[in-house]
C-alpha cells in the first residue's frame, strides 16, 4: 500500500512499556522512514528500500 502519509508501525516485540522503541513507517514509494517512538514529532531517518532491507538483515544475523 502506497499513500502520501506514513503509516507507522511499531515492532511486536516493543511491547507496551514505554520503553525504547522505534517506528517505521514502509508504505511510501521509495523510502523507509524511521523515528524514535517517544518522539513522534521529531526527525525521522530516511532510508532507501534496499538499504533498509541490507539494515535489517544484518541485525537478524546478530
Amino acid at each position: 500500500m502506497t499513500t502520501l502519509q506514513p503509516h507507522w508501525r511499531t515492532s511486536t516485540h516493543s511491547g507496551d512499556t514505554g520503553g525504547n522503541c522505534v517506528e517505521v513507517a514502509d508504505n511510501l514509494a521509495g523510502v523507509v522512514l524511521v523515528r524514535d517512538s517517544k518522539d513522534q514529532l521529531g526527525p525521522a531517518l530516511t532510508f532507501g528500500p534496499e538499504s533498509w532491507r541490507t539494515f535489517i538483515a544484518a541485525t537478524r544475523r546478530h
